[in-house]
């Protein structure tokens, strides 16, 4: 199963309202583990950009000044995402601006459901956790996930952050590395200094019983050893 875990920056809220993609990322998901492969571009989008936005992803003009248009990078994009299930957060409104995107190429051109199928992690979110707040930063504290170099918001840093999340809110993951595999798409990152790809993940906790805890258990090996006749599998094995 292939998923891709999605997230964008705009120069605004509403594409009804002209307002355009500026920075698209994506991860890569086989079988529910990080591949390592990810998308990410900048995107030059000929209006202004507003305030508020400015504000949330601190993404100026000039630095996408150099960056190519979408209709430079939509076959590269496209590709990427081109039947896999994606998961965005609030997916409405990336989806809403990938399709105003598509349709400013050609009024005819392929949706992004026609592409793709659409997860929303935020509507699985709020059915999971009714009545609690469920922005990525609360799903972060509630599920245990750093995400302390997310002073702002950026589509790959956000799109990692919510892989994590997501992996966990729909039963757990027992390998959040990468794999081996080459990632492509970096224009602009050290600009940005997201280095979330780079960067070992803190390992586990290994947390020992206590002498309280290995009491009660030699306390049930016993109990089960007199119910069994002595035939007790842990007493059998080699534990380092």
């Amino acid at each position: 199963m292939r998923q891709v875990v999605l997230d964008t920056e705009t120069t605004g809220l509403e594409a009804a309202q002209g307002h355009r993609i500026i920075e698209i990322g994506c991860v890569e998901l086989i079988n529910r583990k990080l591949t390592g492969r990810h998308y990410h571009q900048y995107v030059q989008p000929h209006r202004d950009i507003d305030e508020g936005a400015l504000a949330v992803h601190g993404i100026s003009q000039e630095f996408l000044s150099d960056k190519p248009t979408f209709a430079r990078i939509a076959g590269d994009f496209i590709a990427f995402i081109e039947g896999a299930e994606l998961i965005i957060h609030n997916a409405p409104f990336d989806v809403g601006f990938m399709d105003a995107e598509f349709l400013l190429l050609d009024p005819g051109h392929t949706l992004t459901a026609d592409l793709c199928t659409v997860v929303d992690s935020l509507t699985m979110a709020r059915q999971k956790h009714p009545g609690q707040r469920n922005s990525l930063d609360a799903l972060c504290q509630r599920y245990g996930v750093d995400n302390a170099s997310r002073t702002l918001h950026g589509a790959l840093l956000d799109a990692e952050i919510l892989a994590d999340v997501y992996l966990l809110m729909t039963g757990g993951q027992t390998s959040l590395g990468l794999g081996d595999s080459d990632g492509q798409g970096h224009d602009g990152m050290a600009d940005r200094g997201i280095k979330r790809l780079s960067t070992a993940r803190r390992p586990l906790p290994v947390i020992a019983a206590n002498q309280v805890e290995l009491a009660r258990h030699e306390q049930k090996l016993a109990d089960i050893e007199s119910i069994s006749g002595g035939k007790v599998l842990w007493r059998e094995l080699d534990f380092p």
